[in-house]
């Protein structure tokens, strides 16, 4: 399993399935570190069009980029995820499903992983079930040229699986957090992001 690479903003018609798997690498990118001053400017200078609550959550993300600095933003990182001693947010799917790191949960996943030809790449500092790696693995599995992978059906199993069922307590949790400003607007969009996913997958 690759880490997230740098986004690549894509114009509407390039397709729907595009603009997903690039939405699951900006957010895997996002949450597995802070962002490079780089990709902090490419997302301010992104366009802010779009329809509905997607839409909407993808301005004020942007807007929110604007208003910012790196700096700035990676203050904010360290403090909600990374702190001293216990992160005030945690990101790891093992901790809300079981209420403690590397519980069974994470077991599973790293085998339904091995069962995909996956695994952690050795740069990846992060266990598998951090959030930020689940969302490269719904990149992988929406972008990647594997026929055997890259369909609906392996996309809405993980998701449900290893997602669905903590995802939005993650994103609630972030967004509640009185020291969380950019990080809320990325939480908020990952949030509406993953609820259009659950409904999109429920109509399969």
């Amino acid at each position: 399993m690759t880490s997230a690479q740098t986004i690549k903003f894509e114009t509407p018609d390039q397709g729907e399935e595009t603009a997903r798997a690039d939405l699951y690498g900006l957010l895997a990118t996002l949450l597995y570190a802070p962002p490079s001053k780089a990709l902090l400017a490419t997302l301010g200078s992104a366009q802010t069009e779009g329809e509905g609550v997607l839409g909407a959550a993808w301005t004020t993300l942007v807007l929110s980029a604007r208003a910012t600095d790196q700096e700035t933003v990676r203050e904010e990182y360290e403090q909600l995820f990374i702190g001293v001693g216990k992160p005030e947010v945690m990101l790891y799917g093992s901790y809300y499903l079981s209420g403690f790191l590397m519980e069974k949960p994470l077991a599973a996943l790293r085998t339904d992983l091995a069962l995909m030809g996956l695994q952690r790449a050795g740069s990846m500092t992060e266990s598998e079930d951090h959030i930020a790696s689940l969302c490269e693995v719904m990149r992988y599995l929406i972008a990647s040229d594997d026929i055997l992978q890259a369909n609906i059906t392996m996309q809405k199993k993980f998701f449900s699986t290893h997602m669905q069922a903590w995802g939005l307590t993650l994103c609630d949790a972030i967004i509640a957090h009185p020291s969380a400003r950019f990080y809320a607007d990325v939480a908020n969009l990952s949030k509406v992001f993953f609820e259009v996913e659950m409904q999109a997958f429920d109509m399969e």
